[in-house]
């Protein structure tokens, strides 16, 4: 393993850590308030401002161990498939966002003391090469999302490749879960098979598009 391979090891682990920590020492916390139903009520008390609320609770799963997909079926049960996949949809797309443009804009000198030039090089090449198939397909699993998104950030990706291939991600993965809330979890499988393949079409649409 060359150096600058080492170095960018070593800033991806550290990355992790500071998401799966909290995991692990309040996951369970948030998993027993934040269950479907609990997400319903918490979202609730906020009266007719409730879907804000949803979309700051997944605004707030970069640094807390919020259940993300949860969240979104619990906007679907609230306003339906339709209304409650496009609040679920921004929802994911604004923490995305967040997270690429602190680490971008805040995090590249913390980045560049733990990996050096050399490991922001090299992530730099992964992300040019390969980032917008890491971004469109993290949005639907766990943990790696904003990880990715900070990633993408730091190494700074271009604007007009992370954005279409975050929507890519977050937009189909948003409504799956929505329609899953509003299904009453009936068909979990159908909505997680769209929301894995989904990504995949849009990107090779986007790709196609992004050449032109």
């Amino acid at each position: 393993m060359t150096r600058g391979n080492r170095s960018l090891t070593l800033l991806i682990l550290v990355l992790l850590a500071g998401i799966i920590v909290p995991f692990v020492i309040w996951g369970a916390q948030f998993d027993a308030t934040l269950s479907l139903e609990g997400a319903r009520q918490w979202m609730e008390g906020y009266g007719r401002w409730a879907w804000l609320a949803g979309i700051m609770l997944l605004v707030t799963d970069i640094v807390l161990p919020v259940p993300s997909t949860v969240v979104m079926s619990a906007l679907g049960w609230m306003y339906g498939w339709w209304l409650g996949g496009l609040i679920a949809a921004a929802g994911s797309m604004l923490s995305g966002t967040v997270a690429y443009a602190a680490c971008r804009w805040l995090g590249r000198g913390a980045a560049r003391w733990i990996a050096g030039e050399e490991g922001l090089r090299r992530g730099e090449e992964i992300f040019e090469k390969s980032g917008g198939w890491l971004v469109a397909l993290s949005r639907w699993m766990p943990v790696l999302p904003e990880a990715v998104a900070c990633l993408a950030g730091l190494s700074r990706m271009r604007r007009r490749v992370f954005f279409p291939a975050l929507a890519c991600g977050s937009i189909p993965t948003g409504f799956a879960f929505a329609a899953i809330g509003h299904l009453g979890q009936s068909e979990p499988g159908w909505a997680m098979a769209l929301s894995c393949i989904l990504p995949v079409v849009l990107w090779l649409g986007a790709m196609r598009v992004l050449r032109r």
